[in-house]
């Protein structure tokens, strides 16, 4: 698309047909590598925090990065569409199940005897089928709920209040994320109580939808830079909101 100081033209998503995005790719692979690195290096360790008048409070190390997914999410749905940002789901659903098979094989390898990591690899490396399944089921519902309602909520507010449509996505995704999430993989598993679950539950939620209003700023001049460098302004009308397809 052209590049200039023109503002970005509004059009339909259903008219965007082919055509090539300067920036698209590169957001693509920022989304997918930030939802690997969050399921092997966070999703499954409690952190803690001291807060003044309440002492300790544990929550899922993982909010720590996971959350600039949603904010990938909203940038790609905001610029580029909803067709657009479901091939991008797609794309990182098929890539966290080609991790999880991928560390399976490779636990599984039996070591060489002048090796002595192994135990060490399997405690880093070694997949749960249960927090796989949850991992897997979690991202792929949040992110479309929080796709399908950002794009919903532009068409209602014609392009205003970008704030209130990232930040209320961000609710319903990261809500329906968490929901989906810590009961499937840790309800009755050793170590986590169900008062455990519910517990870092809402505070995931609740620091993930924090998260996104810090970053709100952030996430302006992001969507900004790119509606200018792209050229267009996508407006969801006419499209078929399916989350199984991957034509745009």
């Amino acid at each position: 698309m052209n590049e200039g100081a023109r503002p970005p033209a509004a059009i339909a998503a259903s008219a965007l047909t082919g055509g090539h995005f300067r920036y698209y790719d590169f957001v693509m692979a920022a989304f997918v590598a930030i939802i690997l690195l969050s399921n092997v290096l966070g999703a499954g360790k409690v952190a803690q925090v001291w807060l003044p008048g309440i002492g300790y409070w544990p929550f899922g190390a993982g909010i720590l990065f996971f959350p600039v997914s949603y904010v990938i999410g909203d940038v790609l749905t905001e610029v580029y569409g909803y067709a657009r940002a479901r091939r991008v789901i797609w794309a990182g659903t098929g890539a966290v199940l080609f991790m999880a098979v991928m560390a399976w094989v490779v636990v599984a390898l039996p070591p060489a005897p002048s090796w002595g990591n192994q135990g060490a690899y399997e405690t880093i490396f070694g997949q749960v089928p249960r927090i796989v399944f949850a991992s897997v089921c979690a991202f792929w519902a949040g992110e479309f709920v929080n796709s399908y309602v950002l794009a919903r909520m532009k068409l209602l507010t014609r392009g205003r209040m970008l704030w209130a449509r990232t930040i209320g996505s961000t609710i319903a995704g990261q809500g329906v994320d968490s929901l989906i999430f810590y009961p499937l993989a840790f309800l009755y598993a050793v170590g986590w109580t169900t008062d455990l679950v519910i517990q870092v539950l809402f505070t995931q939620w609740a620091l993930k939808v924090a998260w996104e209003v810090v970053l709100t700023p952030v996430t302006y001049v992001v969507i900004g830079f790119l509606k200018r460098r792209e050229g267009v302004d996508v407006y969801d009308e006419g499209t078929d909101f399916t989350p199984f397809a991957t034509r745009v």
